[in-house]
């Protein structure tokens, strides 16, 4: 659970109690208990922030600076029945709604010009244990600190999710949700139970449904829409419930739980003493110590980790990674391994920083420290790609040399190597809608910068690499031997440009692969009138 903007600065240098819920396949709107669960409503009024208030500034933007949306007025319900008002004015009044969670959504679906109503989840945030469902219950507004913190503290247990304090669980779960903890527990949405969603039926009917995993619950698809089909699709969730597959017994035996101490590991090797040679080296030992160690029984799924390659001018090459200090020989699998990679590019570290923590510890400082570079204003750009197998030459030819452009000198911009495989490749392709379950790797493209006037600049580069590394398939990192598609909660506007994806995949199957058929007929069923969209939401059957 490692902060990535974290390093932007080094490299340049409440637990809620349970509440009743609705019962399997019923309308949860009708089961009052559930809203009361997770806050008293504040009154007839739900509060509106329209442009006139000076909240209205801070709200219609979020993580990226370059994304600011104009809606009419934001709506922040504090419940599931305000959830059900809002979106049932605004199917009355027909207006386009957009949801935000913790706005960490890096591509404009949710700030953009289009949306009339922003649906602001952020009260609706609580964390706690339903005995009747026995399942934990996280809202869509409760951010990842939050969440860990009160599940280890209240009951020894975790999720394996992302690395950045500040994420919402709305989009992040419904979008996968991969962590430091993911080699050796699989993703966050491997591990839903149950979701709470306000639908809008084909009559405009409004209304919360609740959707489980179990065998016979009618609504079982929306529950397998939303373990992986991302946000936005096919309403707005007000709560999770999680709990891992085949568990059973007490609370502290339903999730994961985290080892009681960890090694929290920062190396750097000096990036000026990497030759061409020796970058081709560390990427072929890299992949393929990755491809020997992607099977659930590896002991390095206790080690999760990213290889951040910058841009040269940034300094040094990066390893930050988490390793559980309880299994044995924890510490001497962890130095092999820096040695591995020390070998590989033919230098030694010019610094190492490995700290023996307790889990909390460890999972507070990554995800806290140094973010966003103590600037609210940064504008960035994201794109990712599953790894199947080694990288082809040519693809090393051109991140070496987009790496160690002196006309591009952004110190902020990175080749990020995530740790995948393990646990994350147990599930079949099709379990869930997150079909992504035979990659080694996952590649995040990753840019930030402060001032519009560089836009061009740093957005240029980011389309000319990922362009060029793809160029043999059109641009796009299309599902074949080598690669394996696209993140969604690294969504992308530009794998729907015909300039840019020139391959014969188009953008949804590079997200979802064979299973967008599968979220289209969702989709139909509960969206029918594709009320609720974005630039990259499922279509409906039939359309683009």
């Amino acid at each position: 659970m490692l902060n990535r903007r974290r390093f932007l600065a080094g490299t340049g240098a409440a637990v809620a109690t349970s509440g009743a819920v609705a019962a399997l396949g019923t309308p949860a709107a009708a089961a009052q208990p559930a809203a009361a669960a997770q806050g008293a409503s504040r009154g007839a009024r739900i509060t509106t922030v329209t442009p006139a208030d000076p909240r209205y500034v801070d709200m219609v933007s979020g993580s990226n600076a370059r994304l600011v949306g104009t809606p009419e007025a934001i709506r922040v319900p504090a419940n599931t029945q305000e959830v059900v008002e809002v979106v049932r004015e605004a199917v009355r009044d027909r207006k386009q709604i957009v949801i935000r969670s913790g706005g960490h959504c890096f591509e404009d679906f949710t700030f953009n010009n289009e949306a009339e109503i922003l649906i602001d989840l952020r009260l609706i945030n609580q964390v706690g244990y339903d005995d009747r469902r026995k399942a934990f219950y996280v809202d869509p507004g409760a951010t990842l600190l939050d969440i860990y913190e009160t599940l280890h503290s209240g009951w020894g247990v975790t999720l394996p999710g992302g690395g950045c304090h500040s994420v919402g669980a709305g989009g992040h779960f419904a979008g996968g949700g991969y962590g430091v903890l993911s080699r050796e527990h699989g993703i966050v949405s491997d591990h839903i139970y149950a979701v709470e969603v306000v639908t809008v039926d084909k009559a405009g009917k409004v209304r919360a449904v609740i959707a489980t995993r179990d065998p016979k619950d009618p609504n079982r698809d929306l529950l397998w829409a939303f373990a992986g089909g991302g946000g936005g699709n096919f309403g707005v969730v007000t709560r999770y419930w999680l709990r891992t597959r085949g568990a059973t017994g007490a609370p502290e035996n339903l999730l994961p739980r985290p080892p009681s101490t960890v090694y929290y590991v920062q190396v750097g090797w000096p990036w000026e003493k990497v030759t061409k040679a020796a970058f081709k080296r560390l990427l072929q030992k890299y992949t393929e110590w990755s491809r020997k160690h992607s099977g659930a029984d590896s002991p390095y799924t206790a080690l999760g980790h990213w290889l951040f390659i910058q841009h040269q001018s940034s300094g040094p090459i990066l390893l930050v990674g988490q390793m559980d200090a309880t299994v044995p020989d924890a510490r001497k699998l962890l130095d092999d391994f820096i040695d591995y990679l020390s070998a590989a590019m033919g230098t030694e570290p010019v610094w190492s920083d490995i700290q023996h923590l307790p889990f909390m510890k460890a999972t507070t400082f990554g995800t806290t420290a140094g973010e966003p570079l103590n600037n609210p204003n940064l504008r960035t750009m994201h794109k990712s790609a599953y790894m199947k197998s080694d990288f082809p030459d040519r693809q090393v030819e051109v991140l070496y040399r987009q790496l160690t452009r002196p006309d591009y000198t952004n110190q902020y911009t990175y080749v990020v190597l995530h740790s995948a495989g393990g646990q994350i490749n147990e599930l079949s392709a099709t379990e869930t809608a997150s079909s992504h379950r035979d990659s080694h790797l996952v590649i995040f493209y990753e840019c930030y910068w402060h001032k519009a006037e560089d836009d061009e600049k740093n957005l240029g580069w980011m389309r000319d690499t990922y362009r060029e590394v793809y160029a043999d398939t059109g641009g796009v990192p299309v599902p074949n031997r080598v690669t394996d598609g696209c993140y969604i909660n690294y969504p992308d506007k530009d794998l729907s440009d015909p300039e840019l994806n020139k391959s014969s995949v188009p953008w949804h199957d590079l997200y979802y692969k064979g299973n967008y058929r599968r979220l289209q007929q969702v989709k139909a069923k509960w969206d029918p009138t594709d009320f609720f969209r974005h630039r990259h939401s499922v279509r409906l059957p039939g359309k683009r």
